[in-house]
C-alpha cells in the first residue's frame, strides 16, 4: 500500500509504474490464453481428424 502523504510528482510516477506493471500483467495474460486457444484449435482439429477416418 501506499504511504499517505505523496506529492504529485511521487503520486504521478507512482501510477505511471502501477500502469506499466499491469500492461506487462495483461500482456503475459494475452500470451497464455493464444496459447491455451491454440492448443484448443489443436485438439479439436485432431478429434475431427480422428472422427473423419
Amino acid at each position: 500500500m501506499r504511504p499517505r502523504a505523496l506529492n504529485f510528482e511521487q503520486l504521478v510516477k507512482q501510477n505511471k509504474q502501477d500502469l506499466l506493471n499491469d500492461e506487462e500483467r495483461i500482456t503475459q495474460i494475452e500470451m497464455r490464453l493464444e496459447k491455451r486457444q491454440e492448443a484448443n484449435v489443436k485438439a479439436l482439429r485432431n478429434k475431427d481428424l480422428e472422427m473423419n477416418r
